[in-house]
């Protein structure tokens, strides 16, 4: 009767580890509210990772655009709201400004398709695989990610 119980525990770890690993719709988690007329919703899940306060999430927001050898940038700031009732995070990139470029003089016939990312506060989050991350963007925005981790090397600082 013993080993049945431990078989009985171990299996329903085993599940409820497995429908972690599953993403959730984002209406079964919580009412995210509808995006408002010019916006778009954009919703990021990330896999679970042992240390989770090890790893982050840079948002990348930005537009496909022509670009030449200058460098390019779109600016903007991704604030953080609160989802009332629940506690829950979400993010608005309420306005998007520029291109800004810097004014190189660029050969002839040098122009490329280029994602441009958006520049600016608030695109670096918590990382966090309990909860999607729900983005309002505007309607011609697009929401590109990457995970960044920490380097498990600790050096020590000399003093001087």
């Amino acid at each position: 009767m013993g080993s049945l119980t431990f078989i009985t525990t171990v299996g329903l770890i085993v599940c409820g580890v497995s429908g972690v690993a599953h993403a959730a719709k984002l209406d079964e988690v919580a009412p995210f509210p509808k995006p408002e007329n010019g916006f778009i919703r954009q919703v990021i899940h990330v896999a679970p990772q042992p240390q989770e306060g090890n790893f982050q999430v840079e948002v990348l927001a930005g537009k496909t655009l022509t670009v030449d050898c200058n460098r390019q940038r779109l600016g903007g700031i991704l604030e953080e709201k609160n989802l009332e009732g629940w506690g829950y995070p979400f993010y608005r990139l309420e306005k998007v400004i520029g291109p800004m470029s810097t004014m190189m003089a660029c050969p002839d016939g040098q122009r490329k398709n280029e994602f441009v990312p958006v520049v600016g506060d608030g695109f670096m989050l918590r990382y966090n695989s309990k909860l999607p991350i729900v983005l309002y963007v505007p309607k011609d925005i697009e929401v590109r990610y990457r995970i960044w981790s920490a380097s498990s090397k600790v050096e020590k600082a000399v003093q001087e």
